[in-house]
């Protein structure tokens, strides 16, 4: 993998991409997925079970690589074409943040470490990245 990437979105919206073997960013939009590559690994961190319901989720909800191909423009029931990358999702349990807050680059010694979070995707550390699949239980499943 050349890159880590960590995306956002509610656990409810990830199972699905999950489910079907996709990702999708920022509510459809192409821009954030271009800067992916093929085989950049990325995680999926959840702050709510269920979007603009705050339930205090705060997990890691899914893990994997990105597969070879360009982003491309999914069809929803709704009749929207939100952009999406697939992805092969590792076998994980999902995993709570907060035993992770003072290890990961990310978030030690941050007290505000969520804001950075409001963009939807960012490049995370091969360590960070290491030590979430890890949590969730799928780092030989995903090591680079």
């Amino acid at each position: 993998m050349s890159a880590y990437w960590l995306a956002v979105a509610s656990a409810e919206h990830v199972r699905r991409g999950r489910a079907e073997g996709f990702m999708q960013v920022n509510h459809g939009k192409a821009a954030p997925l271009r800067r992916i590559s093929p085989g950049d690994g990325v995680v999926y961190y959840s702050p709510t079970t269920v979007y603009r319901q705050k339930d205090g989720l705060q997990s890691f909800t899914a893990i994997g690589r990105v597969r070879e191909g360009e982003p491309y423009a999914g069809v929803m029931g709704d009749g929207s074409t939100p952009f999406r990358r697939d992805v092969d999702w590792a076998v994980a349990v999902e995993a709570p943040i907060a035993p992770l807050l003072d290890q990961l680059d990310l978030t030690a010694g941050r007290p505000h470490w969520g804001y950075q979070l409001r963009f939807g995707v960012l490049k995370v550390s091969k360590h960070d990245f290491a030590l979430i699949a890890e949590a969730m239980e799928a780092g030989k499943a995903i090591a680079a």
